[in-house]
């Protein structure tokens, strides 16, 4: 990808989140964190593609009374019509977080799916919240009475509390307890924030220039987040760009000079400064 069109599309994502979090169109923030990697995908292509599914579901659920006849409905048209499903053979690919795959490819992870989920419910009437479960994510309606959970990675499952617990102890192995804060509706950026994330785990183990990226996309979600301004110091110094790195992780220590990690981080820094003598 060239230096600008990268530029070009991540300035349309920093627009498309600056503005207050309810009125961030998550599907569309997702679509130009993605277009960065694909130069020539056209975002109004996919949101009308994603409308076009949600006025499916809408038809679908015209008749339908409750929320619980509206989601099976959805669900009838998501999963049976549409064929979108959960991505379990290749869990860890990075196209299963980027909007477009997911959507050309009918397949991805719990986030990505619960984000064309909501969008498509929206079109359809039913409004829903995001949930960031540990090592999972799925979406919630809150009705009048009861909040109702839904898995779209595993077919728009409709859960309970019991329903959850017995999810997140799957998942997990045994090694959580759901706890009613993991229940909480999550805000826009806290969703493209964690996906981003998932990003990051998968390019740091090898991929600098692309891990690098995606760690300025979160410090646009998260700009003085010193977590990230250190990944990002450390990635710089991977790619030989001492200077920047050299800032940055000062950066980082100004912020946090009692962190966890301070003398690691210092160690690094005598490592450049001695590295930047050398080529003096």
């Amino acid at each position: 990808m060239s230096s600008t069109s990268m530029c070009a599309a991540r300035l349309r994502f920093a627009a498309a989140i600056n503005r207050a979090d309810e009125e961030i169109s998550l599907a569309e923030a997702a679509l130009w964190l993605a277009a960065e990697e694909y130069p020539r995908m056209d975002v109004s292509v996919y949101l009308e593609r994603l409308h076009e599914f949600g006025e499916l579901a809408r038809r679908n659920a015209a008749n339908c009374r409750g929320p619980r006849q509206t989601i099976a409905a959805i669900n009838d048209v998501v999963f049976e019509e549409l064929g979108f499903h959960g991505n379990r053979d290749n869990y860890y690919d990075p196209r299963n977080s980027y909007l477009n795959e997911v959507i050309d490819r009918r397949t991805g992870i719990p986030i990505t799916l619960t984000i064309v989920y909501m969008d498509i419910a929206r079109t359809a009437g039913l409004e829903l919240k995001g949930v960031g479960l540990p090592a999972h994510f799925i979406a919630k309606h809150v009705g009048e009475s009861q909040e109702i959970y839904i898995d779209p990675f595993n077919c728009g499952e409709v859960m309970g509390y019991a329903g959850c617990e017995q999810l997140l102890n799957k998942v997990t192995g045994g090694k959580a307890q759901l706890k009613p804060e993991d229940l909480r509706a999550v805000t826009a950026r806290q969703v493209l924030t964690r996906t981003l994330s998932n990003l990051l785990g998968i390019y740091s183990k090898s991929d600098y220039r692309r891990a690098l990226a995606v760690v300025e996309r979160l410090l646009i979600v998260n700009p003085d987040s010193p977590s990230y301004i250190r990944d990002r110091g450390l990635l710089l110094a991977r790619l030989g760009e001492t200077k920047a790195a050299r800032a940055e992780l000062e950066r980082y220590l100004e912020l946090e000079p009692a962190a966890p990690d301070a003398d690691l981080i210092l160690y690094q820094l005598k490592a450049i400064k001695q590295k930047q003598a050398r080529w003096n």
